[in-house]
């Protein structure tokens, strides 16, 4: 049975976006729909005798959240097979656990009682900065988050650090039925000697033939445009991420390391892409 695509919720407009993204995802890869809602209220009442029996205002109010969020799902994709729970966790505990047996995490960007004007949330951050597998963080504009473009962008890392990343975004790409936009920058030197140019755009072509190379056997139909530009990447992938319906970037992740390990290219456009953007991790 394929791994459950996992949405966290926890009854927020960012997380019903997310809820609804994720429910035509997981139709899209043919996958079940977890959808989770994080509550410590479940593990205090688990320690402490409730008073007369009754759940308290929490408890009803975390079984609300998961079961509108499972009822919206339903009407959306009513033949998508869905479960879900309410997890004794807290949330960014909850869902790195989650995400160990699953095909994806998807979170909204932000949460209920968030400040007003993050741009990513601490759960979102948090997750894309620890978690073991991919974490799709929704957000962006609504041709983005509509899928109306046609193309996944994927942005061409350092070698060892895209390879996972490749094979996830073929795989969207093919799902989706559409064309991977497969993107690498390229810097001047220091002097911006202009002789070494094409030297910079061979180097950076030849990178991307090597990491689609195996990947492209396994989605042989899907519709690859590589294209190599010269600028800063976290620009030049904002600047094209509004034009995709979904952006993967790579990550290198150590094990055992307790911090956040992103980057600043992905922090970057994790807090401005203008579409969701899929965190990939590549493990030594």
């Amino acid at each position: 049975m394929p791994l459950p695509l996992v949405v966290g919720v926890d009854g927020s407009d960012y997380s019903l976006q997310a809820v609804d993204w994720a429910a035509d995802e997981a139709v899209r890869l043919g996958v079940p729909l977890r959808i989770v809602h994080a509550s410590l209220w479940e593990r205090y009442e688990g320690r402490l005798p409730s008073l007369g029996g009754e759940p308290s205002a929490p408890h009803v109010m975390a079984e609300h959240i998961v079961a509108s969020a499972a009822e919206r799902v339903h009407r959306r994709a009513p033949d998508l097979e869905v479960d879900a729970a309410v997890v004794a966790e807290d949330p960014v505990s909850m869902l790195l656990a989650e995400g160990d047996n699953a095909t994806a995490v998807v979170t909204g960007s932000r949460g209920r009682g968030e400040l007003k004007g993050l741009l990513l949330g601490s759960v979102g951050l948090a997750l894309a900065g620890r978690a073991s597998g991919p974490v799709i963080v929704i957000r962006g504009d609504a041709a983005g988050l509509g899928g109306t473009h046609d193309r996944v962008l994927l942005g061409v890392g350092d070698p060892g650090t895209s390879d996972t990343a490749a094979r996830f975004a073929l795989r969207e790409a093919a799902a989706r039925r559409c064309v991977l936009d497969a993107v690498r920058t390229w810097r001047r030197t220091g002097d911006g000697n202009p002789p070494q140019q094409p030297d910079y755009e061979d180097e950076a072509a030849d990178l991307i033939d090597k990491l689609l190379q195996d990947p492209l056997t396994e989605h042989p139909d899907v519709r690859v445009s590589r294209t190599v530009l010269e600028g800063p990447p976290g620009k030049v992938l904002l600047h094209r991420s509004a034009a995709a319906d979904l952006l993967v970037l790579g990550v290198r992740r150590e094990r055992g390391h307790a911090g956040l390990q992103l980057g600043r290219v992905t922090h970057r456009l994790l807090h401005h892409a203008d579409c969701p953007v899929a965190v990939v991790p590549q493990l030594p």
